[in-house]
């Protein structure tokens, strides 16, 4: 296995690192609740034009697709998964805190702080 799982098979939609899978799996047992599942979204605004989003959700919508690995479930609506094509989530834990970090190939250039990009 590798540091990375794909979450939609041979078109590599997203990845998930294990870092990351692991601590979604660890804040969802935390809440006691095995039906939520991770949404990542984009959104406009940020520092540079559109910015990234993590929620939990236990309901699925129509226009979501749904991706299982590791234990872990990740929704993302089509008009994000266009911007999120290719992308890699991790989470990272450091002297400034603990976040999840997206490395985006799609993004022509980010914000300082991560948060936001543009394409």
């Amino acid at each position: 296995m590798t540091a990375e799982s794909p979450l939609a098979g041979a078109e590599q939609a997203l990845n998930l690192t294990r870092s990351a899978c692991g601590k979604v799996a660890e804040m969802v047992a935390a809440a006691g609740n095995p039906a939520l599942k991770l949404r990542i979204y984009i959104s406009g605004g940020g520092c540079a034009g559109f910015q990234y989003g993590f929620a939990f959700d236990e309901n699925c919508a129509d226009d979501d697709l749904r991706f299982d690995t590791d234990g872990v479930t990740v929704l993302v609506d089509g008009t994000s998964l266009q911007y999120l094509r290719g992308a890699s989530v991790d989470y990272e834990e450091g002297l400034q805190g603990s976040r999840f970090v997206i490395n985006n190939p799609n993004a022509a250039s980010s914000c300082g702080c991560g948060n936001s990009f543009s394409v």
